[in-house]
C-alpha cells in the first residue's frame, strides 16, 4: 500500500478512519493478490454483460471499474445531501425566473452576457411550458484542504451516469459480497422505486395511469447503455424521435396496433435537439411538434428543455448572492475554485493500493415536493496524464447506514386497477423492425455457415466426380448469398475465398457485426441471459472461426452454427409469445423459407441426368437425408425429396414449416381483418403453391425431368416471397396504408406511397 493510500485513511491523530476498517479487513480476508483478482473479476463481468461493447474490437471506449469502493459515513451524506438539496432549489428559483418574468435580469443580479451569449439558453416562445423545470439535478463534487465538499460543477440539463450507478454496484457486489456485508451499505433500490413512485403526479392531471417514456438519442449515443438501463429500472418505454409522432396536439408511440399516448418524457438528449420545427431544423433525432404539445399540457418534459442554462460557471460565483436573495440563507456547499486539487482516494494499482484525485458525481430527484438524493453516487479516478473528455476509471460509492434511523423506503401510493393485456401490438415499430431484421440476419448467418461447412467438407478430401458437380452447386449457393465472387467459384479457389470472408471486413464477418448491431438496438427487449448468451457465443463463433488452414476453419463454422441454434433455443425458451418473439421468429422464417428455395432452385439446375446429385445435395443442406432413408431407404427420387425439403409441414428446415409458422405469425399479428386476410392469406397461398408443385413432380411419368422444371417456378415463388416481406415492412415497420391506384387512363396517383 502505498504512503498516499495510507494518509487518505488515517485521521489527524494517526488512526484509522472508522469507516475504512470494515473496508480494510474485508481485503485482508482475501490474501495475497486477492483484490486484484476481484478486479480482473469485474473487468471481465462488465465486458461479458457488454457494457463495454457487443463485439471485441470496437471502437466504443471501455467501461472500467476500481474494485475498490469509496465509502462515505452517514453524518457526512447527510450533510452532502442538505447542501445539494438547497442547491437544487436555488437552481430550479433561477430557472423559474430565467423561464418567467426575467426579474433578476431587469435588476441587473444576472448579467446579460450570462444569458444571451449561453447557447443553452433556448426561447421557448411567450406560452410556459408545464411541470418543474429541473426534476434531475446532479453535482461533481470534489473534498477540499478543509475536508468539507465543495461543488465543482452543476448538471442540470441532463444527469449523466445515473443510470449506470445501479450497475456498477451490481457489478462489485457480485465479486465482493464480504466487503458490502461489512460495511453495512445503504441500498440504491428505494431511491429508484421513490422516483418510479414520483413521476406519476408529475404528468398533465386527469391520467390515471399515465405513460412514461425515456427519450434517448439511440444506440450510436455514448450513454445510451445508460439510457437503456434507466428505462428498465423505472419501468419506462425506451423510445427515439422517430418513434414518436404528434397528432392533434398530443405526443403518441407508433406502435404496430397504431398510436398508444404519451403522458411524460424523461428527456436524455440535448433539449436544443428536442424538436426541430422550433429549436435546430437540422436536428434528425426531435419530435417535431413536440413543444406545441408542451405548452397545451397534453405531455410534460423532464428535465425541461434549456434547464442546461445554468450550468456556464458564471452562474456559480453568483450563487451564494442569489442565494441570499432568493431562499434568504447562506449557500451550504462552498464553490470548487479552479485550482483546488481533489482529494486522494486509495484504488487498486500494480499489486498494491496507490492514491488518485477523486471526483464525486451525486444524484437528486425532485418528486414534486421535496429533494431525494441518492445514497451513493458516480465517482471518476482522475488518473494521472488522462484526457479530461475521457471517462476515466469509475468507483461506486458506498453509503454507510446510520445505526440509530430506521431505513424508510417510499411510501405506496394507490394506483388504479389495471386491465388484463397480452396482445402483441404495443411493440414501437422501430423496436419491431430492427427484431425483424435481427432474425432474418442470423438466419443468413446460419445460412452461409452451412454451405461452407459442406463446402470445406468436399474440399478438405479428395472429391469424387459426383462430389465435384456438388460443389459447383454449393459456389453457385454461395455466390447467391454474396459470400463469394464469381471468379472463386473454382474449387481451387473457393476454400481462400471462404477463409477470407470469415476475416475482418469479409462477407461473414459483416454478418457477425449486422447481427451485434441489431442486437444492441433491441437490448432493453432482451434479458440478461439471453443478452449474455447472444454476445458471449457470438464473440466465441466469431473468434474460432478464423483458421489458418481449410481443416480447421471447418470446424470454426461449426462454432456459427452453435451460435445461431443458441439463438433460436434461448428465444424459444425466455421471450413471451408476444411482438419481440412474433417479429424474431418472423424474420427468421422468411429467411429460411427463400434460403430454401434459393438452394433447391440453383441444385436442381442441372441436367436430368445428374439430377440425383442436386437431390442428395437438397437432403443434406435442409438436415433431411437421416429422415429421407429413415422413410425410404437408399432409394432416391424426385418427388419424395421434394416432398421432405418443400412441402412436408413438419420439418423444420424445409420450406411448408416456414409457410405454416409464417401463416400463424402473420394472423396472430393482423389487427384489421384486412390485413390479416392478405398477410397471412399470401403465406396460406404459397403453401398451396408449393404443395401443388410437388405434386406434379410425383404425377410426371419421368420425376428426373419434371424436377429440372421447377427453378422458373422456384424464380417467380422467391418474387412472391419478397414481396409478403415489402407488404410486412409497409405495414408494421414503415407505419404506411397500402398502395392504392386512383384515376383512370393515363392519369394515376398513387396513395400511400410517401
Amino acid at each position: 500500500m502505498s504512503e498516499a493510500a495510507i494518509d487518505e485513511m488515517v485521521d489527524g491523530r494517526g488512526h484509522l478512519r472508522q469507516h475504512w476498517r470494515g473496508l480494510l479487513g474485508a481485503f485482508s480476508m482475501l490474501g495475497d493478490g486477492g483484490l486484484a483478482e476481484r478486479g480482473r473479476r469485474l473487468e471481465r463481468a462488465f465486458a461479458e454483460d457488454g457494457v463495454t461493447s457487443v463485439m471485441p474490437g470496437e471502437a466504443r471506449q471501455s467501461w472500467q471499474m476500481d474494485p475498490v469502493p469509496f465509502p462515505i459515513p452517514a453524518d457526512e451524506f447527510a450533510t452532502v445531501e442538505a447542501g445539494l438539496a438547497q442547491r437544487a432549489t436555488l437552481l430550479s428559483a433561477i430557472l423559474d425566473d430565467i423561464y418567467g418574468k426575467l426579474t433578476l435580469l431587469a435588476d441587473g443580479s444576472l448579467p446579460p452576457a450570462l444569458l444571451y451569449a449561453n447557447a443553452h439558453y433556448l426561447r421557448l416562445g411567450p406560452a410556459p411550458l408545464f411541470g418543474p423545470k429541473l426534476h434531475l439535478y446532479s453535482a461533481d463534487l470534489v473534498r477540499g484542504p478543509d475536508g468539507a465538499w465543495q461543488v465543482r460543477a452543476d448538471r442540470t440539463g441532463q444527469a449523466g451516469g445515473i443510470g449506470t450507478v445501479q450497475e456498477n454496484r451490481r457489478q462489485l457486489t457480485r465479486v465482493l459480497p464480504e466487503a458490502f456485508r461489512a460495511l453495512g451499505v445503504r441500498p440504491l433500490q428505494p431511491f429508484f422505486d421513490r422516483w418510479q413512485e414520483a413521476l406519476r403526479p408529475l404528468a398533465p392531471p386527469g391520467r390515471a395511469n399515465p405513460s412514461v417514456a425515456v427519450l434517448t438519442p439511440g444506440t450510436g449515443h455514448k450513454l445510451w447503455f445508460e439510457h437503456m438501463h434507466l428505462a428498465r429500472v423505472l419501468s419506462c418505454a425506451l423510445v427515439e424521435g422517430g418513434d414518436l409522432t404528434v397528432r392533434d396536439g398530443a405526443l403518441f408511440l407508433k406502435t404496430m396496433r397504431g398510436l398508444q399516448r404519451i403522458d411524460l418524457i424523461l428527456r436524455q438528449m440535448d433539449g436544443s435537439l428536442i424538436d426541430p420545427l422550433e429549436l435546430d431544423a437540422d436536428s434528425w433525432i426531435g419530435v417535431p411538434g413536440l413543444l406545441d404539445a408542451a405548452r397545451t399540457d397534453s405531455v410534460r418534459i423532464l428535465n425541461r428543455p434549456g434547464s442546461a442554462v445554468v450550468e456556464a460557471p458564471g452562474f456559480a460565483e453568483l450563487l451564494p448572492s442569489l442565494c441570499r436573495r432568493l431562499l434568504g440563507a447562506e449557500l451550504k456547499l462552498a464553490n470548487a475554485s479552479p485550482d483546488t486539487v481533489p482529494s486522494m482516494a486509495p484504488c487498486l494499482g500494480a499489486g498494491q493500493l496507490d492514491a488518485h484525485p477523486v471526483v464525486w458525481r451525486a444524484f437528486l430527484m425532485f418528486d414534486g415536493t421535496a429533494w431525494h438524493m441518492l445514497p451513493g453516487g458516480l465517482a471518476r479516478v482522475l488518473a494521472p496524464g488522462a484526457d479530461r473528455d475521457h471517462p476515466g476509471v469509475a468507483k461506486d460509492i458506498w453509503v454507510l447506514h446510520d445505526e440509530q434511523n430506521d431505513i424508510i423506503g417510499p411510501i405506496a401510493t394507490p394506483t388504479p386497477r389495471l386491465p388484463l393485456r397480452r396482445n402483441a401490438g404495443e411493440l414501437p415499430s422501430r423496436v419491431a423492425d430492427n427484431l425483424f431484421w435481427l432474425g432474418r440476419t442470423v438466419e443468413r448467418l446460419d445460412r452461409v455457415a452451412r454451405l461452407g461447412r459442406a463446402a470445406l467438407a468436399r474440399l478438405t478430401r479428395l472429391a469424387t466426380p459426383r462430389e465435384l458437380v456438388e460443389l459447383q452447386a454449393l459456389a453457385a449457393c454461395l455466390i447467391d448469398a454474396q459470400v463469394i465472387d464469381v471468379e472463386h467459384a473454382a474449387p481451387a479457389s473457393l476454400g481462400p475465398a471462404l477463409m477470407a470472408a470469415l476475416r475482418p471486413g469479409g462477407a461473414i464477418d459483416a454478418l457477425f457485426a449486422s447481427v451485434a448491431r441489431l442486437t444492441e438496438k433491441v437490448r432493453d427487449r432482451l434479458t440478461g441471459d439471453m443478452y449474455a448468451t447472444f454476445t458471449q457465443t457470438m464473440r466465441a463463433a466469431q473468434a474460432e472461426a478464423i483458421q489458418p488452414d481449410l481443416d480447421g476453419t471447418r470446424l470454426g463454422i461449426a462454432a456459427i452454427l452453435r451460435f445461431c441454434t443458441a439463438v433460436a433455443g434461448v428465444a424459444a425458451e425466455n421471450m413471451v409469445r408476444g411482438g419481440a418473439f412474433m417479429f424474431l421468429d418472423l424474420g427468421r422464417r422468411i429467411e429460411r423459407a427463400q434460403a430454401v428455395t434459393h438452394e433447391v432452385s440453383i441444385v436442381l439446375n442441372l441436367p436430368a441426368a445428374r439430377i440425383e446429385s442436386g437431390l442428395l445435395l437438397a437432403l443434406e443442406l435442409c438436415d433431411s437425408a437421416i429422415t429421407y432413408r429413415s422413410r425410404y431407404l437408399n432409394v432416391l427420387q424426385a418427388a419424395p425429396v421434394l416432398d421432405l425439403v418443400l412441402a412436408d409441414q413438419g420439418n423444420p428446415r424445409g420450406l411448408a414449416f416456414q409457410l405454416v409458422a409464417m401463416h400463424g405469425l402473420l394472423d396472430e399479428l393482423g389487427s384489421e381483418s384486412g390485413v390479416r386476410e392478405m398477410l397471412a392469406g399470401s403465406a396460406a397461398g404459397l403453401l398451396a403453391e408449393v404443395e401443388m408443385m410437388v405434386g406434379e413432380v410425383l404425377a410426371a411419368p419421368d420425376q428426373a425431368s419434371a424436377a429440372s422444371a421447377l427453378p422458373k417456378r422456384l424464380a417467380d415463388f422467391i418474387a412472391e416471397l419478397e414481396g409478403l416481406s415489402s407488404r410486412i415492412t409497409r405495414r408494421y415497420f414503415a407505419v404506411l396504408p397500402e398502395i392504392q391506384r386512383v384515376g383512370t387512363g393515363e392519369t394515376l396517383m398513387l396513395r400511400g406511397a410517401a
